[in-house]
């Protein structure tokens, strides 16, 4: 018989800025918790994969009793929303460590592409109840108006671009051409949405994965004009503009 495979190296990304991805991250729409909520068979007990630093984890504590909220990464969860119904844990999202049958709904949120999705989709069996749900959601690309519309978006696809990790195309495509061997449930349309100084844009650039490997072969002269740019066309600096990312959802729930 042949020795088990090896789980998936962890791609961490983001536990060095940990607390900036906690302050810069948008806010997940509260339909959304609502909705998978009542569509699932109870509200005791969410389970949240790769929740990051809990901004999709406690707002599932608004409709849930408990939530049970991990990621592989420490430094993540040691930034993480506190929320007296949350309950947080250092774990890969495929070895959650709860028992069997016992989750209403296990989510993933702007997460998915990072697991090894065998694993996690033989984890969410395992764990869900009868007709428990699975939710895997995405955002896409932020759009905004105007000039600095088009900025952020050369930004994004110009510049950066040969530098996102390969699993960032799955993101912009809304986890379409992911394997999802679940029954699955058309869900409304959605969107996140924001509005954000130019300070707080900026501090969301900085959370992207692409950053890091761009500044290291470029250099900052890019990152450095872009921020110029951007300011002369922003307007005033405390000047909030609408920010918009397109939501992308997988659902399924179990017999």
């Amino acid at each position: 018989m042949s020795p088990p495979s090896a789980p998936t190296p962890f791609k961490d990304h983001f536990s060095a800025h940990a607390a900036g991805y906690a302050r810069h991250r948008p806010s997940y729409p509260p339909r959304l918790a609502s909705w998978l909520a009542g569509i699932a068979p109870a509200r005791s007990l969410a389970l949240d994969c790769g929740c990051g630093t809990g901004q999709f984890s406690t707002l599932l504590a608004q409709e849930f009793e408990q939530v049970v909220a991990t990621d592989a990464s420490a430094q993540q969860i040691a930034h993480a929303r506190q929320h007296p119904r949350v309950r947080y844990g250092v774990a890969p999202a495929e070895r959650s460590g709860l028992a069997d049958g016992s989750v209403d709904l296990v989510s993933a949120a702007q997460a998915a592409h990072w697991f090894d999705l065998p694993g996690f989709y033989a984890e969410a069996r395992r764990v869900l109840r009868p007709r428990g749900c699975l939710a895997l959601i995405s955002y896409g690309v932020a759009s905004m108006d105007g000039e600095p519309g088009a900025l952020l978006l050369d930004w994004h696809d110009r510049i950066l671009g040969p530098y996102w990790p390969p699993e960032r195309k799955l993101v912009q495509e809304g986890y379409r051409s992911l394997p999802f061997p679940f029954p699955e449930r058309e869900a409304p349309p959605m969107d996140v949405g924001a509005q954000w100084s130019l300070d707080e844009l900026l501090g969301y650039v900085d959370t992207w994965s692409a950053l890091r490997p761009a500044l290291a072969a470029l250099g900052r002269a890019p990152l450095d004009a872009f921020r110029q740019e951007l300011g002369r066309v922003w307007g005033a600096p405390g000047l909030r503009r609408s920010i918009t990312w397109p939501l992308s959802l997988r659902v399924g729930c179990l017999p």
